[in-house]
């Protein structure tokens, strides 16, 4: 049985459920929520909140969601749960397949309107990810985009994950001297409200029943102000 929501009582405002069935739960994160807890803040999270929800507020209840995927604190958009580990597990199996867009906003114009961009990432101590030649520091990640629109300064693009690596998105564009507009690991301090990136759609095989799924969100407001 699937169910759609929009405003339910066990859940914050700002985090919205696009889909829900027995297997799966997909959310719309907006920007500055964690996916999961962290050393300092366990509690201000999609996990946190979602296990409070299928748990209907009582806290002795066995049922919780499992982390399929991960977006950074300060992405927004479609994020996937599964409400068992043999779920998750198929789920992460056949994520190669599973298609992911997103809309960046990047300083500047790219000469090269669509293409591809290919590195071996790698971290370093710092939980910085880089880029790297050696096959052997790091793993082969493909980033596809296209150019949706520009202005003098900035532009809007559609990115295709073709590998899903920590952070690989934010590099590949730091590395085309094309930063995120708000990313502040990888780009400059442009004083934006927050990181210009937005997980846009995700399309796969549902694990138990194989029927195609496909859930799109809003371009965010914020991104619209940007490339007026």
């Amino acid at each position: 049985m699937s169910k759609k929501h929009s405003n339910n009582r066990h859940l914050p405002k700002g985090l919205e459920i696009l889909y829900e069935d027995d297997c799966l739960i997909a959310v719309d994160k907006p920007a500055g929520l964690l996916t999961v807890g962290t050393a300092t803040d366990k509690t201000r999270t999609v996990h946190y909140i979602l296990n409070d929800y299928v748990r209907k507020g009582c806290a002795k209840s066995r049922n919780r969601v499992f982390v399929v995927h991960r977006l950074d604190q300060w992405t927004s958009g479609v994020l996937l749960f599964a409400k068992s580990e043999e779920i998750k597990l198929q789920m992460q199996a056949q994520w190669k397949d599973t298609e992911k867009k997103y809309l960046a906003v990047v300083l500047g114009r790219l000469k090269k309107k669509e293409g591809m961009i290919t590195s071996y990432l790698a971290e370093n101590s710092a939980y910085t990810v880089f880029s790297t030649t050696d096959a052997s520091k790091g793993k082969l990640s493909h980033t596809q985009y296209k150019v949706i629109k520009e202005t003098e300064k900035f532009s809007l693009l559609e990115v295709s994950l073709l590998t899903g690596r920590k952070n690989q998105i934010r590099v590949h564009m730091a590395d085309e001297g094309h930063p995120i507009l708000g990313d502040r690991k990888y780009g400059k301090n442009d004083n934006c409200r927050r990181l210009a990136l937005h997980a846009k759609s995700i399309s796969f095989k549902h694990p138990a029943t194989g029927k195609q799924m496909n859930f799109t969100t809003k371009t965010p407001a914020y991104f619209n102000e940007l490339i007026q």
